[in-house]
Parts: structure tokens; C-alpha cells; sequence
């Protein structure tokens, strides 16, 4: 084990990650916060493929999506939906912890509630976008994502008006939204591990 994971696991260790209750409707989602044990650690963020109708077309995000009925829980959703947008298989055993589930703060999205999950894979690890899903594949350093040049804000026109969000750039990709508000608490994570 790195032991930059075994610090950030600590950290994780000692807080009781939030679970968020359930409605009859709710749909449920498990992501998956992929660390390749590089210098320094790396995070992988994928750009999503654009499509017809998907709220989420075109924007960065973690790898993950939606549980299917044969998914005995949300961390076999991660694991299976990392593996067929990336290709990149995560064994049960580099899974090291979990974060505070979140949903969207808005009525106009789908009342979805996203479980991430924290797992490390080898520095040699590299993935393959599945075109239909994902356009690319982003392994961002992750001091580069705790720095304060990545802390920006974001300009979303919607339907009677345009509203500024807060976000994180790296490169020319900005991340915003739940994808944004799940690294905002790993970040508070790796900076307590001193990874930021």
C-alpha cells in the first residue's frame, strides 16, 4: 500500500461518511474517485461523451452512473461502471473508502442521490474511454486540483437566466456541479492526509 493512501484512508477512517435517505423514486449512483499512486497522485476525471438528452453530455466527471438491478450495491456500480466507461478493472481489495453521498440541489435534474467511493490503482495504469460513454480520459494531479490558480466560477445560461457556480479548472476543463461538490470534499480530505 502507498502510504499516501494509507494516510488519506486514515482520514476517511475517522468520519462516518453521510447516507442520504431514500424515496420511492429516488434513483441511485455510485462514482468512483480513482487515485493512480503517480508523484504526485493523480485523480482520473473523465469528459463525458455528448448525447441527446443526458443532463450531464459533454462535462467532466468521475467515472460512475446508475445501478442496475443486478448490482448487489453502489459500490459494485462504481466498480462496474468505471470498468466499462474506462476500462479500467478496480479490484474490491484498492477500495479504501467512501465519501459523503450527495444529490442534486436542483428540482430540474433527475432526484438522484451519487455515492462516491475512493479506490487506488498502480502509477503504470493508463484506461480506455468507451466512445459511446466518454470522449476522454483526464488524470489530473491532485496538488494541481487543491491549488488556488483551479479555483474559478462557471457561467450556466439556463432557461430564464444565467447563474455563476463555483468550480475547479484544470487545463482548459472546468468542473463544476455535484462532480464539483464531491472533489471539494475530497480535497478537504487530502488536505487533512497533507496531500494538498
Amino acid at each position: 500500500m502507498d502510504p499516501r493512501i494509507d494516510t488519506l484512508a486514515g482520514v476517511l477512517d475517522a468520519r462516518t461518511a453521510l447516507q442520504l435517505p431514500r424515496h420511492d423514486e429516488t434513483i441511485e449512483a455510485g462514482v468512483l474517485l480513482v487515485l493512480r499512486t503517480r508523484d504526485p497522485l493523480e485523480l482520473l476525471i473523465i469528459k463525458r461523451a455528448e448525447v441527446e438528452g443526458d443532463p450531464w453530455s459533454g462535462h467532466m466527471a468521475l467515472p460512475g452512473g446508475r445501478r442496475e438491478d443486478r448490482d448487489p450495491d453502489l459500490l459494485r456500480t462504481a466498480l462496474r461502471e468505471t470498468r466499462e466507461e474506462t476500462g479500467i478493472l478496480v479490484p474490491d481489495a484498492a477500495v479504501f473508502g467512501r465519501l459523503d453521498e450527495v444529490r442534486p440541489r436542483t428540482r430540474r435534474l433527475v432526484p438522484i442521490i451519487i455515492a462516491p467511493f475512493l479506490a487506488m490503482v498502480p502509477a503504470e495504469t493508463e484506461g480506455t474511454p468507451s466512445p459511446r460513454e466518454v470522449d476522454a480520459l483526464i488524470w489530473v494531479p491532485v496538488p494541481a486540483l487543491g491549488s488556488e490558480e483551479a479555483v474559478s466560477e462557471v457561467v450556466i445560461d439556463l432557461e430564464r437566466e444565467s447563474r455563476a457556480f463555483p468550480s475547479l479548472t484544470y487545463n482548459d476543463h472546468v468542473i463544476w456541479g455535484l462532480t464539483h461538490r464531491i472533489l471539494t470534499q475530497f480535497l478537504d480530505v487530502a488536505g487533512a492526509a497533507g496531500l494538498v
